[in-house]
């Protein structure tokens, strides 16, 4: 299983790693300074959610201080190529996080803030937004600076009072939010965190530890020999290939997903880059994917999706590409030292891999003539050589506290009380290691891509400490979660929420004088749902009038599917028959009350591809009905519901709706039905 640690206050802590000699301010060569800044909000790291945490606490009235440890960058991944947004389902996106795509659109196409939000965009579009928003709000922001390696948390008891860095100076404030993708701050704090990926059994799950039946995305297609020599075991592995076997299928390890860089590519001759032999190039890195081509592999290893102006992001695609597996084990504790050599491996291996797709003529040639459109943007990353200024850190600590969010809340199976905010993404990791299987060949294990579920709920519990451990830290982006589950929620426009999500917690907790932890759920809850964040994406039935039963409390006969496609419908998705058009019904009881004359509702949500004629038999006190629903036609009551008329229910026996797909015309949908009382006679 991933091992956990609790730091004492002298063992070395990092900061998210950056190539220092371009970004980082170098320690050594500064004066110190040793004054002092206090604010009510004090946050570390200047990641997308570490933004959205500063801009929040301030539009609170709250005074906001924003360290982050480059030379001039805000926003994380989300100016570091990251243009693709990884989003699943963009209804569950809101407050901070949508006012960013919507002011990227507002950049592109003008206009006014009421838009659908723009999804794709340049690193630089991205800069723009974040430091428009950051000046807008008065935060104030501090660049080049680092926590201090020996001494960087002062603390009274359970709580932090200060933070110091490197350059001498200290950060002083009541709250403090660790908004960086390493989980610095937490981990000096002495916060419990884990590395690496569980077994399945510490907390039940089925897609967390080693992986090897689940393998199928991003590997191998064909038989690829590994070893130095082919065929001969003994001249050893090629690059990168590790020489044990994957381990225990479901066991746990210290392997966390690859990291790569996500990279801003043009193919508008004018500003192209284009490539060449990087210094200390060795082609014995790619000899393997070369060998994938030989064996008659013909894709092209990248996924280059397009961005305005010709531009692209470029991400890994397949078994052998951007992704350097297996080379990132010690990052996520390693000293800063460590991290800036991983960092530079990782950038040579990715500079190294460019140049052998566009120049190798083992490539096919279709391939090398493609990666030869695309080059480096030479508007992008100007400071940095237009190389990305930071790596794509896809997981690193993860903390440990009272709540962890699993797989089981990724599937809809656990729903948390106090959310706030939304997962929307695929259960997705990324591969974390390469092997020789049994027959001898190369293999990849990790990539675990999960999905078809609705948005769930990120509890509020999961961003806060264990009070006992840290009373006034909020933790954002390396929060509380299982590997497999975080693979869902580690996405841009979540970390922008729960950063949010931080902020406003922050600022209650500061009114009300209380711990983090002891914050008003309901006051934290409607002053989020005030700001716009989305905290529910079906309708939730507790909050209805009358008796509702949701699809979930339903009986089945035959297989229905799951959708979340169209909404708004209630719980956590509904269900379809695939256009069976007959043998299936969903079958809705409920015993009422009391005896009496009752509305019944039926929740579906419509499409053109729906029946015009869906079958409804409904059970009352005095024998039963039948009607047909039109499910083509939009739902008149809320967009949601379809009334089917009153009728007298007895309390001794149950009422009964049952809804099938005989002699349907299209797609026959389920969700819920709903019994209003009508009083009166």
């Amino acid at each position: 299983m991933g091992y956990m640690r609790q730091l004492s206050l002298q063992q070395p802590l990092l900061m998210p790693a950056v190539l220092a000699a371009v970004l980082l301010w170098p320690a050594a060569a500064q004066a110190k300074d040793f004054r002092a800044y206090t604010a009510d909000v004090v946050v570390y790291g200047g990641t997308s959610a570490g933004v959205a945490a500063a801009v929040q606490a301030a539009r609170m009235g709250m005074d906001a201080i924003l360290i982050e440890p480059s030379r001039r960058h805000l926003g994380g991944m989300s100016v570091a190529g990251l243009g693709n947004t990884d989003y699943g389902d963009k209804s569950a996106i809101g407050g901070l996080a949508r006012e960013f795509y919507q002011r990227l659109y507002q950049h592109y196409h003008g206009g006014g803030r009421d838009n659908p939000g723009q999804w794709t965009f340049e690193p630089s579009a991205a800069a723009r937004v974040f430091g428009a928003m950051v000046e807008e709000a008065g935060v104030r922001v501090f660049f080049r600076e680092r926590l201090d390696l020996n001494a960087g948390v002062i603390r009274d008891g359970n709580r932090l009072t200060a933070i110091v860095m490197e350059s001498g100076k200290t950060f002083k404030g009541p709250v403090f939010i660790d908004a960086t993708y390493e989980g610095d701050l937490m981990a000096l704090a002495g916060v419990t965190y884990t590395v690496g990926r569980e077994g399945n059994g510490v907390y039940g799950e089925t897609l967390n530890g080693v992986q090897t039946a689940n393998a199928h995305c991003h590997n191998f297609k064909l038989p690829v020999d590994p070893y130095t020599v082919p065929g001969d075991p003994a001249s050893g592995l090629l690059p990168n290939i590790q020489a044990e076997g994957p381990g225990e299928e479901g066991a746990g390890d210290h392997r966390v997903q690859a990291y790569n860089f996500r990279l801003c590519l043009t193919n508008a001759p004018e500003n192209r880059w284009r490539w060449h032999e990087p210094e200390g190039y060795d082609p014995r890195q790619y000899e393997l994917l070369l060998r994938y081509f030989d064996a008659g592999y013909n894709e092209l290893p990248l996924h280059i999706a397009r961005m305005p102006n010709s531009k692209s992001d470029a991400n890994n695609n397949g078994a052998f590409s951007t992704d350097y597996i297996g080379m990132n084990y010690a990052y996520p504790e390693a000293d800063y030292a460590e991290r800036e050599r991983i960092t530079r491996e990782h950038e040579m291996y990715v500079r190294g891999l460019m140049y052998t797709l566009a120049a190798n003529p083992r490539v096919p040639e279709h391939i090398r003539a493609t990666v030869n459109e695309w080059g480096r943007a030479k508007d992008e990353f100007v400071y940095s050589g237009f190389w990305p200024h930071q790596m794509y850190i896809r997981e690193a600590r993860r903390m440990v506290s009272a709540y962890v969010m699993t797989e089981h809340h990724c599937r809809g199976r656990e729903v948390v009380p106090d959310p706030v905010a939304l997962g929307a993404y695929t259960m997705d990791s990324h591969n974390v290691q390469r092997y020789v299987d049994a027959d001898g060949c190369a293999r990849n294990e990790g990539d675990i891509q999960v999905g078809g579920f609705a948005p769930y709920g990120i509890s509020y519990r999961a961003i806060v400490p264990r009070e006992e451990e840290c009373s006034n830290l909020l933790v954002p982006v390396c929060l509380s979660a299982s590997h497999i589950a975080y693979g869902s929620i580690r996405m841009e426009p979540v970390f922008m929420a729960l950063g949010q999500a931080a902020a406003t917690a922050a600022a209650l907790a500061l009114e009300a004088g209380c711990t983090v932890q002891a914050v008003d759920y309901a006051a934290l809850r409607a002053r989020l749902e005030a700001d716009g964040q989305v905290l529910a994406r079906g309708l939730e039935a507790a909050a209805m009038e009358g008796i509702v039963v949701d699809d979930t409390e339903a009986a089945l006969t035959a297989d229905w599917v799951r959708s979340i496609s169209e909404s708004p419908f209630v719980g956590s998705w509904y269900l379809h028959d695939a256009d069976a058009r007959g043998g299936k019904e969903v079958r809705y009881e409920a015993l009422l009350p009391s005896p009496g004359k009752y509305e019944v509702r039926l929740f579906y949500t419509a499409h053109p591809n729906r029946a015009t004629n869906a079958l409804v038999r409904i059970t009352y006190a005095f024998g039963s009905v039948e009607r047909r629903a039109n499910q083509r036609l939009a739902p008149p009551l809320g967009g949601a519901a379809v009334s089917l008329g009153v009728l007298y229910f007895s309390a001794r026996h149950p009422a009964v709706v049952t809804l099938s797909d005989d002699g349907a015309d299209g797609y026959v949908v389920a969700d819920a039905v709903q019994f209003l009382a009508v009083s009166g006679e």
